[in-house]
């Protein structure tokens, strides 16, 4: 085992064991490999701008030509034969005379059935416009229907003749599936001018239907066509001339823009610098690694030793380490990197100094990534992200962390401000608008990645943070409510202990959030039975008296599995759990105990005193072992009723020893001037409590006849041998204090606390 510097132990953590020293030296090894990893692979140098550019994408710059260069360019030669392809058109076949004399047949079986039709003498007008209307290649209107049944024999015999002959003449021509419309429209030009409009009518309304496409497209032909003016056309060539301008800055890079690229990227040879682009990047995250895990050495032992949070320090730069790698080379996204973030989590999940350290590092780091103002975006990173940490400070709530994302953004923005005035000017609004954006942008996105990071910290790796903190002490909790509503005594004890704790932790530099938060859930357990304890019985009732020490003291101490119990059934955070666990430690509960004993003595039989102890662990940590002092020194002194400033120190005192010489502080980490401190906290609280009061003459009055009437009921029923005594207004469980805490009334000043060896 180790310790700090000059044998001093940065944040009361004391010695570090090797086996975290050598988990931490193994997460810093792949915390060094991944990062170099990150900034080395596909490693390109600064001036290389054409490898990050794709289809779609804005050219940052001109680029030009290197050499005199040739290529074929198949998405120019695919284009040459795509319009040659489509500008040779379809052909089609000669027009079909079958098709022209199968409709003229067909005219002149249709105008025999009407002449049928006209020359029947037993049809009425009604059935011979029905039976011309169920013709199935006519739709004749009902004025041409009539006009066909009362034109007389000589100008229907000119009817026929002639829509014989227009049928037949437009038929001649070539008509194509899509010109059927337009030949139907041109028929009235093919009558003869002498014909009479109602007779004309007639003859567009029947032969109209019978048009029909007489030649058709001939895809062979037409596919031999254009394959062949496909393959006539010759591969086209682009050529470059030394310095000849590729793309122009600000183009957006289409398909040919791409393909030029590509070729350029061909012809160029790989030009690797080890010195560069491994050594160099690799010496820089060394250092990095070498200066944080020096500072977690001697400064913050606690999160060495606590596993996950180291991980989740290394992940976290990780995180960082590959953002920058993706943001800081493009000069629109470096200052929108949201170093803030990475602090105001290290704030509030692992340590606040450290984040003044990983805001320094990550910000050089980002200087090396840069090719462009190197100083203005180091110093503006460093302003952003000391600015999360101060503003942040020991913040614990939400609007913390809104008012650190408001003044991350205005430091961002004046920072910005100081490097670019003289690019501000009354009309170049532009300017100044870019920088409102990139500034303010940075703190809103600093506070988006804080709250998911949190969230994420907290539901998915399990490590407990601030937010879930202040969530489970909101009173309006369901496990609280219920404490309130079924053990109101519990829960006004849980109160008094959790403002004890807090005021202690905060003392020592203990976490005094975590601390309060435990007090609030450590006697959870008491709302399966809270009649069985007495700050929730009533006067002069005692469910204990009617059992035997034992079971009594079975279901005393059954509040602590219930409360585990409670826990696992609502998924409360593990640190709650350790709270219920350790607050009793492996205690015994004496009074039930000695109770044990007495009877123990008249039958002659022995006590086994595990059954009458806690099950454990004892405190682990520096706030479990607050809890537990806070606990115990709570309900003494409200059991014992102290007179005086100086009963209550003497009390607190009495029932710190005691936990300290029975060894349940062996393992939290508590130093003796940390127990001075905490000593000094709850004695200044729990006076203040229960300090004197003036009595008025009534009142003196009545507690002196209530104390003659005690002293006669006392004489009159003394307790019959082997009798439980009542332990109403007695502390139980471990608040139980034995004789030797009471304070001596001839002692003027408390005993210190000694630690037994």
């Amino acid at each position: 085992m180790i310790q700090g510097k000059g044998g001093r132990r940065a944040g009361h953590q004391g010695l570090i064991s090797g086996r975290y020293l050598w988990g931490g030296l193994l997460i810093a090894l792949v915390f060094l490999a991944t990062s170099i990893f990150i900034l080395v692979y596909e490693f390109a140098p600064a001036e290389d701008v054409i490898e990050d550019l794709d289809a779609g994408q804005v050219a940052p710059g001109d680029i030009l030509a290197p050499q005199q260069f040739e290529y074929v360019s198949e998405i120019r030669t695919q284009a040459e034969r795509e319009q040659k392809y489509k500008s040779v058109s379809t052909i089609y076949t000669r027009p079909d005379p079958k098709v022209a004399r199968q409709q003229v047949e067909r005219l002149r079986e249709i105008f025999d059935y009407l002449e049928t039709i006209r020359a029947d003498p037993y049809g009425s007008l009604v059935e011979k416009s029905e039976w011309i209307a169920a013709i199935p290649d006519l739709t004749l209107s009902d004025i041409v229907v009539d006009q066909i049944l009362i034109i007389d024999d000589n100008n229907w015999s000119k009817t026929r003749q002639e829509a014989l002959a227009v049928l037949n003449q437009a038929m001649r021509g070539e008509i194509r599936e899509n010109q059927v419309t337009t030949m139907r429209r041109q028929l009235p030009t093919f009558i003869s001018l002498d014909t009479p409009d109602e007779y004309a009518n007639v003859i567009v309304d029947i032969t109209e239907d019978l048009l029909k496409p007489n030649t058709f497209p001939d895809e062979a032909r037409t596919e031999t066509e254009r394959q062949a003016a496909v393959n006539a056309v010759e591969p086209v060539k682009v050529k470059f001339e030394k310095s000849e301008s590729i793309i122009s800055a600000g183009q957006i890079i289409g398909p040919r823009e791409k393909e030029a690229l590509e070729v350029l990227r061909s012809l160029r040879q790989p030009q690797t610098s080890w010195t560069q682009d491994f050594i160099a990047p690799a010496f820089l995250m060394l250092f990095i690694t070498i200066i944080v895990s020096v500072y977690l050495v001697q400064y913050a032992p606690g999160a060495l030793m606590n596993t996950k949070r180291l991980t989740l320090l290394a992940l976290l730069l990780l995180i960082f380490v590959a953002a920058a790698k993706f943001m800081i080379p493009y000069a629109g996204l470096a200052y929108l990197y949201p170093v803030a973030a990475l602090t105001m989590i290290t704030v509030i999940v692992i340590d606040a100094q450290l984040a003044f350290i990983l805001t320094t590092v990550l910000a050089f780091l980002a200087g090396y990534l840069t090719s462009d103002n190197t100083t203005a975006l180091v110093i503006y990173l460093i302003f952003s992200g000391w600015a999360g940490a101060l503003v942040l400070g020991r913040g614990q709530r939400v609007n913390d962390l809104l008012l650190g994302a408001v003044y991350v953004s205005i430091i961002n923005v004046g920072v910005l401000l100081i490097f670019n005035l003289d690019s501000i000017a009354p009309d170049n609004l532009a300017s100044l608008l870019l920088i409102l954006a990139q500034g303010g942008g940075n703190g809103l996105i600093s506070l988006a990645l804080v709250l998911i990071g949190l969230f994420a910290i907290g539901n998915v790796l399990g490590i407990t943070t601030s937010l879930q903190l202040m969530d489970l002490g909101r009173p309006t909790h369901p496990l609280l409510r219920q404490l309130l509503l079924k053990a109101p005594g519990s829960y006004q004890h849980s109160l008094m202990v959790g403002n004890l704790a807090e005021q202690a932790a905060e003392r020592i530099g203990a976490n005094a959030l975590l601390v309060r938060v435990m007090a609030y859930y450590h006697d959870i357990g008491k709302i399966q039975r809270p009649y069985f304890f007495i700050e929730n019985q009533r006067e002069g009732v005692n469910v204990h008296e009617k059992l035997e020490p034992q079971i009594s003291a079975q279901i005393i101490i059954s509040h602590v599995k219930d409360g585990l119990d409670l826990v696992q059934k609502y998924r409360l955070p593990k640190v709650i759990k350790d709270g219920i666990a350790q607050h009793h430690g492996t205690s015994l509960v004496r009074y039930f105990f000695h109770q044990a004993l007495k009877a123990a003595e008249e039958k002659n039989v022995q006590v086994d005193e595990t059954h009458f102890r806690y099950p454990g662990p004892i405190p682990q940590t520096r706030e479990t072992g607050i809890l537990m002092l806070a606990d115990v020194s709570e309900t003494t002194v409200r059991a014992l009723k102290p007179d005086s400033a100086e009963e209550v120190d003497h009390i607190v005192g009495q029932a710190m020893a005691d936990k300290l010489n029975t060894g349940q502080l062996d393992m939290c980490e508590l130093t003796m001037a940390d127990l001075h401190q905490i000593r000094t906290a709850f004695v200044d609280m729990l006076q203040g409590i229960h300090h004197p009061r003036i009595k008025y003459p009534e009142q003196i009055e009545a507690d002196e006849d209530a104390t003659k009437q005690e002293n006669v009921a006392t004489q009159k029923s003394q307790p019959s041998p082997g009798r439980k005594p009542s332990i109403a207004t007695k502390p139980m469980s471990s608040r139980s204090t034995p004789s030797s805490l009471h304070p001596a009334e001839t002692e003027s000043r408390p005993m210190p606390l000694v630690r037994r060896e």
